[in-house]
């Protein structure tokens, strides 16, 4: 990486940074998939400097002016929010699996196979308070043409919709959480996306499987791997993979409050689980292994003794 580019890239960096209410702990240079440069930045709360996220940019990648601006701007204010969670780093699914996301090579690199698409290499690891070593290494990829609509092929672009996009697969019983293994590929497809709209869309869900979703969230997040400290309810990341608004999840939370089962913080978009949330302890871990039920392949006994059609 040039002295030049690194000076001008860190700088944009460390301003958008100052901004969302993050500091740059530190900066090391890295290599892209195909061997090109990038930047690796930790960035930390500027309240919290412990709790931190890395932040992986092409080298020479300039987001100054325009639209990138934005978008890179949004991004690091939205970081700084998740970096308040306990575990910042995991998510739920609709079927009840508690995930952590990492290991993923920025930015989006051309498939190496031959095929007309970009892909992006990561690993999703299951967080049930164990040691689990059950984890799925995938290789998300997405074609050419859809990629137009993304406007670079970059991190702060791509990351929320790559997550859902793995989470969504996950929920159709397409990804494997095992003990060692090859990547699983993660198709990012034009289902995913409303050209009509301009937004993703990934699952239609019910008022009630969003009240579900965040108790679970609550229980998960806060309650078994959180320490009882309070997780973002209001993320527009699930915003986006349940098909709703920020304004209905903080209402849904709200209504879930209500019950009793959570409860808000003064904010009212962080909230920790109820006693008697945390009670129901055995029929989430039931939950959690009918979700890891579902996605392990299921071998057909009659091809085994050699009844089949084929």
């Amino acid at each position: 990486m040039s002295t030049g580019l690194q000076t001008a890239l860190a700088g944009q960096v460390e301003a958008a940074a100052k901004a969302a209410g993050l500091v740059v702990v530190g900066m090391t240079e890295g290599k892209d998939f195909s061997g090109g440069p990038t930047a690796r930045f930790t960035l930390g709360l500027a309240s919290d400097p412990s709790r931190t996220q890395t932040l992986e940019l092409s080298a020479a990648f300039d987001f100054s002016q325009g639209p990138l601006k934005g978008v890179v701007e949004g991004y690091l204010k939205e970081s700084a929010t998740r970096l308040k969670n306990p575990r910042p780093d995991c998510y739920l699914t609709l079927h009840g699996l508690p995930l952590s996301f990492g290991k993923f090579e920025w930015p989006f690199h051309h498939s190496t196979s031959g095929a007309d698409t970009y892909i992006v290499h990561g690993e999703a690891r299951l967080e049930d308070g164990s040691e689990s070593i059950l984890h799925a290494k995938v290789a998300a990829s997405m074609t050419v043409t859809f990629a137009e609509v993304v406007a670079a092929l970059e991190q702060p672009f791509a990351e929320s919709f790559i997550y859902n996009a793995i989470r969504k697969t996950m929920d159709q019983g397409q990804l494997e959480l095992v003990k060692s293994g090859n990547r699983q590929p993660v198709p990012v497809t034009t289902r995913y996306y409303s050209s009509k709209q301009k937004r993703f869309i990934f699952n239609d869900t019910t008022d009630a499987q969003r009240q579900q979703f965040l108790a679970a969230k609550a229980f998960w997040l806060s309650g078994v791997l959180g320490g009882g400290e309070p997780v973002w309810l209001a993320d527009p990341r699930d915003a986006q993979y349940l098909n709703t608004t920020v304004e209905d999840l903080k209402k849904t939370a709200a209504s879930v409050a209500h019950e009793g089962i959570i409860r808000l913080a003064a904010d009212t978009e962080f909230a920790t689980p109820t006693e008697a949330l945390m009670g129901h302890r055995d029929g989430y871990f039931q939950e959690l292994e009918a979700a890891l039920k579902f996605i392990k392949p299921s071998f057909n006994e009659d091809m085994r003794a050699g009844h089949t059609n084929m």
